[in-house]
């Protein structure tokens, strides 16, 4: 290489390296004053995240109870949208824990009503993870016939108490 070319290199280098440097920032202006106390956050620190206050202003996560039909463990695909909202909110706050309570109707026995009502959960916690949801956020607990919310024997009845509740514990 003849001194020229290297010279030229060199400056080259040197050109790089300025225009790669990080950029200092400048002091505003005199006369400007800038707050010395910080401002808080209103919003999401990340854009469309979402956040505690829309647990109860959003319609898709205020969807807290998912139905089921007669002796029924499968989610209904009209569920499908709430499970996708529910689990975009886990997956933005991952300190944010739910308790999926499984539910059942007055008929068959205890045991069994146990069992489909922890299904039913599973079933819940499944499509959340299916969502990319975690499943370490998601505990599931069955309360079987234990805890209905109406106690008329008529098949309107029954199918309000064939649920499960989605109960966040942590937000």
């Amino acid at each position: 290489m003849t001194v020229t070319t290297r010279v030229f290199v060199a400056l080259l280098l040197c050109t790089a390296a300025v225009a790669c440097s990080k950029k200092v920032k400048e002091a505003p202006p005199t006369g400007v004053v800038t707050p010395t106390t910080p401002v808080p956050e209103t919003g999401p620190a990340v854009a469309g995240a979402y956040g505690p206050a829309d647990l109860d202003t959003d319609a898709c996560l205020r969807t807290r109870v998912v139905y089921f039909d007669y002796d029924q463990d499968a989610l209904k695909p009209e569920f499908q949208a709430a499970m996708a909202c529910h689990a975009k909110y886990l997956r933005d706050r991952p300190s944010a824990r739910m308790s999926l309570e499984g539910n059942t109707d007055e008929r068959g026995s205890r045991e069994y009503n146990l069992g489909l009502g922890e299904r039913r959960g599973n079933s819940v916690s499944s499509a959340l993870q299916a969502n990319g949801g975690s499943g370490s956020q998601v505990t599931v607990v069955s309360y079987g016939e234990e805890r209905p919310t109406c106690t008329q024997s008529s098949e309107d009845c029954w199918s309000k108490n064939r649920r499960v509740e989605i109960v966040y514990t942590a937000k």
